[in-house]
C-alpha cells in the first residue's frame, strides 16, 4: 500500500511586515558634514545617536563628503565609538587625499566586512568632475555569496546651475554608472552623495536613473520621487539644504539611490516600497524607512525647525544645525534587510515501519537568520518550495517563512517495498548562501507476517481489536503490545489496520 499524499502543513506562516518608524536592521547613511576637519564632536554625536521619541539616527554604514584630511577621519572615527549609545564598533575604510574636499566612509564592524577602495573617478579641474568619486565594497556580515555584497559609491557633484557643471556632473554620472556596470554578477550597489542636482530632468541624474541598453548600473531612488525639488514646498519633506543658510530648506541635494537589486522586494532590500512616492503630507511616511534626518516639513524657506520639531526634538535639530557650521546639509539614510537563511534537518530517521503502513515524515523549514544581530524586521522572508525523490509524496507549492519562524511539511513516505528507506527531499530556496538545501529520509520497511495480528496468534480477531484498545495512544516497541503497523504508536492506524483485516486467517 502506497501513502496516498500530504496532509500539508501544519505551522502557518507568520508574515513579517514593515513598521512605521523602522529602526535600523541595515542602516545606510550619507551625510556631506562641511569642509570637516575634525571636532564638532558633542553636536555630532548627539546628531547621530541622541534619541527623540525612540528614535535617533544610529546608521551601519556612514558615507560622508567635505573631509579635509586624514585627520578629520580619525576625528570622526572617534566621536563615533565615543558617542553615548554607541556600539563602539566603528572602523574606517582607507582615506584617499584627492582633489578639493574628499569622502570618507565609516562601517560597524558587527554588521559588514570591509572588502576594499576604489577610487573610480579623479576629481580636477575643468571639464572634469572636480572632486574624487570613492566605491567602498563591504560584505554583510555572516554571508558568502555575491548577492551578500554592496558597493557604496560616495560623491560630491560639482555646484553650480550653469552649463559647464551640469556637463562636469554629467561625467561625473557617466562614470559611476560605467563603473557600477562593470561589477562582479550579483553584486549589489548604493549610490550616496551631495549632487547639487536641483531637478530630476537635469542630464546627470537623467543618466543615472534612465532606462537604457545596458541597465546593470541604473540607480533608482528608493522614494520615487522626481520633480523639480529646488525651491518647490511638495516636495519639504526631502529637503537637506540648507538648514541655516539664508535661502533655507529648499533642496534635495542629498540623495542615496539603489541598484535594482535592492528594490524588487526580494532577497536583500529597501525596506519600503520603490514604486510608492514619498508622503507630501508627512515625513513619518509608513512606505518608506527613507528619511531626511531632522527634516519634520515644517522649515520650507526656512532655517531648520527646534522647537516643535517632531521627527528628531529640539536638541537633536539644534545639534544638526550646528555641525553646519554656517551652511551645510542634513543627513539622508535608509533601512535595508539582509537576505534570508534556510534551516531543515540534514537528517531525519523514522525508523522501522512495517510494510504497507501508513508513514508520515515531519520536515521542519525555518527562516535562521541571525535575529539577534539585524532583528525580525531586518530579515527578509525566506521564500522556497520543496521536491522529493521518487518514494516520497510532496506537495509542491510555493511557501514564506519569516524570520524566526517556518513551517512543518507533513511528507508521505511509500513503505510498499521492504527494506531501506534513503529519499531526498529539496528545499529550493532564496538563501543566497544555500540555495538548495537536501533533507535525507532514511528508516526500514519490515514484512508484515500478518497484517492486523496483534497477539501472534496467526489470526486477526477480537483479541487483536481488544490489545490495540488497551494499549491505545502509548508510545510501544515497534510491533508490540498492539502496534500493527510498526510505527511504534498505539493509534487509529494500527486499529484501521485490524479492522480492515478482522477475520482473517494467516
Amino acid at each position: 500500500m502506497k501513502r496516498s499524499g500530504v496532509l500539508g502543513l501544519v505551522v502557518a506562516v507568520c508574515a513579517g511586515t514593515m513598521a512605521p518608524n523602522a529602526m535600523a536592521q541595515l542602516r545606510v547613511a550619507n551625510w556631506n558634514i562641511s569642509n570637516y576637519n575634525g571636532g564638532r564632536a558633542a553636536d555630532l554625536q548627539t546628531s547621530i545617536y541622541e534619541s527623540f521619541n525612540g528614535e535617533a539616527m544610529a546608521p551601519d554604514i556612514f558615507l560622508c563628503e567635505e573631509f579635509l584630511s586624514q585627520a578629520a577621519v580619525n576625528s570622526f572615527l572617534s566621536i563615533l565609538n565615543t558617542a553615548p549609545g554607541s556600539p563602539g564598533d566603528w572602523a574606517a575604510a582607507p582615506f584617499n587625499n584627492g582633489n578639493d574636499t574628499d569622502n570618507a566612509m565609516f562601517y560597524r564592524t558587527s554588521k559588514v566586512d570591509f572588502l576594499g577602495m576604489t577610487v573610480i573617478q579623479i576629481g580636477a579641474g575643468p571639464p572634469l568632475p572636480p572632486r574624487d568619486v570613492n566605491r567602498y565594497d563591504v560584505r554583510i556580515k555572516d554571508y558568502a555569496a555575491p548577492e551578500a555584497v554592496i558597493a557604496l559609491y560616495a560623491s560630491h557633484m560639482k555646484a553650480g546651475s550653469a552649463s559647464s557643471d551640469q556637463d562636469r556632473r554629467l561625467i561625473e554620472a557617466q562614470n559611476i554608472r560605467a563603473n557600477a556596470e562593470s561589477l562582479p554578477a550579483g553584486w549589489n550597489f548604493i549610490l550616496g552623495g551631495d549632487f547639487n542636482i536641483q531637478s530630476s530632468s537635469q542630464s546627470a541624474y537623467v543618466h543615472m536613473t534612465s532606462s537604457m541598453a545596458n541597465n546593470d548600473g541604473r540607480l533608482f531612488d528608493p522614494i520615487f520621487t522626481p520633480g523639480n525639488w529646488n525651491n518647490t514646498g511638495t516636495f519639504r519633506f526631502v529637503h537637506t539644504q540648507d538648514p541655516i543658510g539664508a535661502g533655507g530648506m529648499d533642496d534635495r541635494h542629498d540623495q542615496l539611490l539603489a541598484s535594482f537589486s535592492l528594490v524588487d522586494g526580494l532577497g536583500m532590500d529597501y525596506i519600503g516600497d520603490a514604486a510608492i512616492p514619498y508622503s507630501t503630507t508627512t515625513w513619518n511616511d509608513p512606505n518608506h524607512s527613507y528619511r531626511a534626518w531632522g527634516n519634520d516639513g515644517t522649515s520650507f524657506n526656512t532655517t531648520l525647525t527646534t522647537t516643535g520639531n517632531s521627527m528628531v526634538g529640539p536638541a537633536v535639530a539644534q545639534a544638526l544645525i550646528n555641525v553646519c557650521v554656517g551652511a551645510g546639509h542634513l543627513p539622508v539614510f535608509m533601512d535595508m534587510r539582509v537576505p534570508p537563511k534556510v534551516d531543515a534537518p540534514l537528517v531525519i530517521d523514522i525508523g522501522t515501519v512495517a510494510q504497507g503502513s501508513s508513514v508520515d515524515a515531519m520536515v521542519p523549514v525555518d527562516n535562521a537568520g541571525d535575529v539577534a544581530l539585524w532583528s525580525a524586521n531586518g530579515i527578509a522572508d525566506l521564500n522556497y518550495t520543496l521536491f522529493g525523490s521518487s518514494g516520497l509524496s510532496v506537495t509542491f507549492g510555493n511557501y514564506v517563512a519569516a524570520a524566526g519562524s517556518g513551517n512543518v511539511h507533513v511528507v508521505g513516505v511509500m513503505t510498499n517495498i521492504v527494506g531501506p528507506i534513503d529519499e531526498t527531499v529539496s528545499i529550493v530556496s532564496d538563501d543566497i548562501d544555500e540555495p538548495n538545501r537536501m533533507v535525507q529520509i532514511i528508516g526500514n520497511v519490515a514484512s508484515v507476517v500478518c497484517p492486523g495480528d496483534a497477539d501472534g496468534n496467526n489470526a486477526v480477531d477480537l483479541a487483536d481489536v481488544n490489545t490495540v484498545l488497551f494499549n491505545f495512544g502509548n508510545t510501544v516497541t515497534p510491533g508490540t503490545n498492539g502496534d500493527v503497523d510498526g510505527n511504534g504508536m498505539v493509534d487509529l492506524g494500527d486499529l484501521n489496520l485490524v479492522l480492515f483485516n478482522f477475520g482473517n486467517v494467516c
